[in-house]
């Protein structure tokens, strides 16, 4: 026996046309369970409402209060105790780089002008290396080539964004 329309009915209380209060009336006289629910229905609606005691709503309004104060003190709690647990983590971590750059900053300061140098000294090599060889690929390749080669990188370079922004939009609809 299909229930959901009576179902319905009657647990949204909502109203029905005379075609609609024929059909459950009928229902509920082979039904039980739709006939209980509206034996509870009637009841619930039946009882009167009582009204609060005298001052409920300061006392609801000063506990609901208590309970945003209570709740904000333990939310700055627990973000201190993370933030201080991060600089502890963090500290283990760095505290051997520390005392070593403490120990000899003098050490630190020349492997740091180093590292620069090299870098420095790497990226004039490597623009010489690259001018060198365009300047021996233009003599081997034809402007038509060249042209080729472009359209290639192009089109490569338009499947990797459509790629990529095929993967990050989001879908719309169902």
């Amino acid at each position: 026996m299909n229930h959901r329309p009576f179902e319905d009915w009657l647990l949204e209380d909502q109203r029905l046309t005379s075609d609609e209060e024929r059909e459950l009336q009928a229902h509920l006289r082979v039904c039980t369970s739709c006939a209980a629910i509206a034996e509870s229905n009637l009841a619930l609606h039946s009882t009167r409402m009582v009204s609060p005691t005298e001052g409920f709503v300061p006392r609801f309004e000063m506990r609901l209060a208590e309970n945003r104060k209570a709740m904000r003190i333990r939310q700055i709690i627990g973000t201190t105790i993370f933030v201080l647990a991060g600089f502890a983590l963090l500290y283990w971590f760095a505290s051997p780089f520390i005392q070593e750059v403490m120990r000899s900053p003098a050490d630190w300061i020349t492997n740091v002008v180093g590292y620069f140098l090299f870098i420095v000294t790497s990226v004039q090599a490597l623009s010489e290396v690259s001018h060198v060889f365009t300047h021996l690929l233009s003599d081997f390749i034809s402007p038509i080539g060249w042209l080729v080669i472009l359209f290639l990188v192009s089109g490569l370079g338009v499947v990797e964004v459509l790629s990529i922004w095929q993967f990050t939009r989001t879908p719309q609809g169902v």
